[in-house]
């Protein structure tokens, strides 16, 4: 099966700071690096390292040069990504005690169409799965094209906005979501975890897999549920983790294995990446996971 990403390539400005910026604040950083990321980005590598047929369609800025060659780096087809005049989309991320705040600008993201949409989508159908985020235009035209193609559809709700809660997300096959996120579909921001999950699947008549950072990860697929407890590591910078856990999870599906074996390697996977700076960097291989 293949993997079309449609999704977001942004370069992440990162400060580490003492602690997050507050209303009014200036406070200094001790330290300031540039990578690589997006939320589409990070999961295609993720789901590239795990094994997976990845293709990438997105829009660059003349700046984003880096992003194409750094998928291309770890096998992504990167043909269906455009270059536009618009500037690259890019994050400004503060990093304190092991956690992060993101603020994310769209830029080249929000320039992709219905023409551009329709002109990857025809090159796609039933046997290949579309991923889809919330950080670029048209999500909502992409999910109907795609299944009107026959494709699975998994859409990772993130980030939430008013908009994403009139998105067509009864047309997705699988939806992830983080605590925050899951509550925001559920419309409960104190349901336990497993009432959100089980909100979700109901009322998008769908698959759901929730991530709830510490506290570990829940799966419904039709009747039947999972739990994956967290496995345990030396935090040093949470970014990308749920990303990992996106794309090794759909990398397992992809490849037909059990719920319950995905969910520990995907845990496994994110595992590693908290215990390492820097968000697509820190994505571990396949070879590098012990279950």
């Amino acid at each position: 099966m293949r993997i079309l990403n449609f999704g977001s390539l942004n370069i992440d400005r990162v400060y580490q700071v003492e602690h997050f910026v507050r209303e009014g604040e200036t406070i200094l950083a001790g330290e300031y690096v540039s990578n690589i990321g997006g939320k589409g980005l990070n999961q295609s590598i993720a789901l590239a390292r795990a094994g997976a047929h990845v293709i990438h369609a997105g829009a660059i800025g003349p700046d984003g040069t880096e992003l194409k060659m750094a998928l291309e780096a770890d096998g992504v087809d990167t043909g269906y990504i455009m270059q536009v005049p618009e500037a690259s989309g890019h994050a400004v991320i503060q990093i304190a005690n092991g956690e992060n705040s993101i603020i994310v600008y769209g830029g080249a993201n929000r320039t992709i169409d219905h023409a551009c949409v329709c002109k990857v989508l025809d090159e796609f159908g039933p046997d290949d799965l579309l991923l889809v985020q919330n950080e670029i235009s048209c999500v909502p035209y992409i999910m109907k094209q795609a299944k009107a193609r026959g494709m699975k559809v998994a859409i990772n709700a993130s980030p939430i906005t008013a908009e994403l809660l009139e998105y067509p997300l009864e047309l997705a096959d699988y939806i992830i979501v983080n605590e925050q996120e899951g509550g925001a579909l559920a419309d409960s921001s104190d349901a336990s975890y497993e009432e959100i999950l089980n909100s979700v699947a109901e009322k998008y008549r769908t698959a759901v897999l929730l991530t709830a950072g510490d506290k570990g990860a829940y799966y419904r697929s039709g009747e039947a549920q999972y739990y994956q407890p967290v496995i345990k590591a030396d935090t040093v910078d949470t970014t990308g983790a749920g990303d990992t856990f996106c794309g090794y999870f759909l990398a397992g599906l992809s490849e037909g294995m059990e719920p319950g074996e995905i969910l520990k390697m995907a845990a496994a996977a994110a595992a590693i990446t908290v215990s390492r700076p820097g968000a697509s960097k820190s994505i571990p291989w396949r070879t590098e996971i012990i279950i």
